[in-house]
């Protein structure tokens, strides 16, 4: 268990920083800046001059410096150490909305102590006005917000609370996301996190996470996996698979051809459409067969919103086992000023005792249940007799 939820969050942190330097560029655009594919760790995309340089100034993207990705999953593995219990959407805005709104911590891409809020996007921001300032229901404060992948990319948690549970964890995502998203954004986060549960099971195989998430995903979402999958499953190299990837998700994707200029149809709810980080993640397990440092690298050589991929694509190899190379991990949590394993160590003890209260909460349900159905017995009986 232990090795399952380090390998997911430490995986998730590492494709996170190596995607970063590079989202909203194309793969033909990530080659000629770089002279060739991604390998691993790279510095900012306009090197010396991040401070100022656009569209990123004046975040340090690059050198292993982890995004609000990991800064938000990171969030939700202290909401849940705290409540150590299974999470709902008005745990989002008892303890991850004041997180975000009162407590300093590292932000590695600003290369200081500042709060959360002012790093994450606006999509997560909403979050903060909806909850914190609107006073809306917690349940119902995703409505309204743009429809993007901000809830999936740190549901990894409940997959691993809810480890070879997935069909829990789907559940437990959708009630979690409320508070953030709604339509097909709502509906990856549940996939997301099923995913992550299903690598957890013993045996668990690319295939196998595949399926399971097809078997819970609706509408769009569940069209854009299929698409994708299908294509991935013709090729063993992300190389060969990028083009063809794009173009199986690319009915479904709202964004459009250009990431940095969206449709005016962007982001919108729909069910005919998908995110596009959670198909194109798991097309990429499957092309890598599960391997931790192919997945993760075809994740972000993809471009576009590739930090996001990645992280998804590199707590789906690091929860199915395939190890984190060790120089990328010591690398990033160095470069990050974060300890990569506290929050696994932190989430693995919680997990633990979840799932031990879940055991005691279904035997007595099973023992209220067969005394029901004693009772009814013991009346019909009684009639019959009578």
């Amino acid at each position: 268990m232990a090795e399952r939820v380090t390998g997911a969050l430490v995986g998730a942190a590492v494709g996170d920083a190596l995607g970063g330097p590079v989202e909203g560029y194309s793969p033909d655009q990530i080659l000629e800046r770089h002279g060739g594919r991604i390998h691993g760790v790279v510095g900012p995309w306009h090197g010396a001059d991040w401070r100022t340089a656009r569209p990123l100034a004046p975040y340090h993207k690059g050198d292993g410096h982890v995004t609000d990705d990991t800064l938000m999953t990171h969030a939700l593995v202290r909401v849940y150490a705290t409540v150590r219990d299974h999470l709902d959407a008005y745990s989002v805005a008892d303890h991850l909305v004041p997180d975000l709104l009162t407590t300093p911590r590292w932000i590695p891409e600003l290369e200081a102590d500042a709060l959360p809020l002012q790093r994450i996007f606006l999509a997560e921001k909403w979050l903060v006005a909806r909850i914190h300032y609107g006073h809306v229901d917690p349940r119902e404060a995703g409505t309204g917000n743009i429809v993007n992948c901000g809830a999936a990319m740190y549901m990894a948690p409940v997959g691993l609370v809810n480890a070879a549970h997935p069909a829990g964890a789907y559940a437990e995502a959708l009630d979690v996301a409320g508070a953030h998203q709604s339509s097909y954004g709502r509906e990856a986060a549940g996939v997301f996190a099923a995913a992550v549960a299903a690598a957890c099971a013993p045996g668990a195989t690319p295939e196998s996470v595949v399926a399971a998430a097809l078997s819970l995903a609706k509408d769009g979402t569940r069209a854009a996996i299929e698409a994708v999958c299908e294509v991935a499953a013709r090729h063993s190299d992300f190389e060969s698979a990028l083009v063809p990837l794009r173009e199986a998700v690319a009915p479904y994707d709202t964004v459009g051809p250009d990431y940095r200029a969206p449709s005016l149809g962007a982001r919108r709810p729909s069910r005919l459409h998908a995110i596009e980080e959670l198909p194109v993640a798991l097309g990429m397990l499957l092309v890598s067969g599960g391997d931790f440092r192919h997945t993760v690298l075809g994740a972000v050589n993809y471009g576009r919103d590739c930090d996001s991929i990645a992280t998804m694509a590199g707590a789906l190899s690091g929860a199915l086992g395939s190890p984190v190379p060790e120089e990328w991990a010591k690398t990033v949590a160095e470069a990050s000023c974060l300890d990569l394993w506290e929050p696994a160590a932190v989430l693995t003890g919680v997990a633990r005792e979840v799932f031990e209260r879940d055991v005691r909460g279904r035997r007595a349900h099973e023992r209220a249940f067969a005394a029901i159905g004693d009772a009814c017995a013991a009346v019909e009986d009684a009639g019959c007799s009578g």
